[in-house]
């Protein structure tokens, strides 16, 4: 079962990254909140069903000590939430999955790890993919005259801002999931993860009660009909972080390689649903850095 976990994660992320896409309307000046909200709402919904159904023996004292990574996580989702309006999501998706590689150098940077040479020279595959995107990025002058050379920096930065804000909150779960170094309270090697993800998808939801309430006073419109795609986008992120638990559970050395194709996923449907072009060289740069993130994937479980 830990396979189809593993296959059903991947499809899932990758279609809320579609939907991501779909909702993103750069017209509109509070698309992104509008979206953090409803995947706040969602995770909200997950998380009080898991307090009810399981005996997790949760201290609201979490939620506090938890902070410092589900605001990493939060801030990193609305800066991606915000660069999608932007640029196309194929583009995105390989960048904002480098986080895994960024992780992996402040492991060695700041814990004093080794890296062996495969995974080097998956990481140099990748800094080679991005510094080729950037430089075609700089070249491009369609997008500047559509949005403006301001918005069109700005909404280029935000997959690599997600990247690094979500590295450093996976570098701060090493801290926080390990049972030995742990700040949380009342946790088990058995429930530990869960008391950790549900923290993160309360905050969320405070969160997004918080945005929603920033919203109405600014009388901004909630029409249901236009919230359809971010809707989904919030079902298929919260499903995915479920299959996720069982797909790592069960054999997380196979599993995490193939979740770390997510990003092929939304590269091959924004091309189906949502037409979107990119150059010979752009592809060749994104394969860089997904081939990049794969073997790394590999070579680290």
């Amino acid at each position: 079962m830990w396979f189809i976990y593993a296959i059903l994660t991947t499809l899932i992320w990758g279609l809320a990254e579609l939907f991501y896409k779909k909702a993103a309307d750069p017209s509109e000046a509070y698309t992104h909140l509008k979206t953090c909200i409803w995947v706040g709402l969602v995770m909200g919904l997950h998380a009080f069903y898991i307090l009810v159904s399981q005996d997790i023996t949760y201290l609201p004292i979490n939620l506090i000590k938890y902070l410092p990574v589900s605001a990493l996580y939060i801030v990193s989702m609305t800066c991606a939430f915000f660069g999608v309006r932007y640029i196309e999501v194929s583009l995105a998706s390989p960048i904002e999955n480098t986080s895994g590689a960024v992780c992996s150098l402040l492991c060695v940077l700041l814990l004093g790890k080794t890296l062996e040479l495969p995974s080097i020279i998956a990481i140099i595959l990748i800094v080679l993919g991005i510094l080729g995107i950037g430089f075609l990025e700089n070249k491009n002058t369609d997008r500047k005259q559509k949005i403006g050379r301001t918005l069109a920096i700005i909404g280029f930065a935000m997959p690599f801002v997600y990247a690094l804000l979500d590295a450093f909150g996976s570098f701060l779960d090493i801290y926080y999931l390990d049972i030995a170094t742990s700040p949380l309270s009342g946790i088990t090697e058995s429930n530990i993860e869960t008391v950790a993800n549900t923290s993160y998808e309360l905050t969320f939801f405070l969160c997004a009660v918080i945005l929603y309430i920033y919203l109405k006073c600014k009388k901004v419109q909630f029409n249901l009909p236009q919230q359809k795609d971010k809707i989904l986008a919030a079902v298929c992120e919260t499903a995915g972080q479920f299959t996720y638990v069982y797909a790592m559970s069960g054999n997380g050395a196979i599993s995490a390689p193939i979740i770390s194709s997510v990003c092929v996923v939304p590269l091959v449907l924004s091309k189906i649903f949502l037409k979107e072009k990119l150059t010979l060289q752009q592809y060749f740069y994104i394969s860089l850095i997904v081939i990049g993130i794969i073997t790394l994937a590999i070579i680290e479980e």
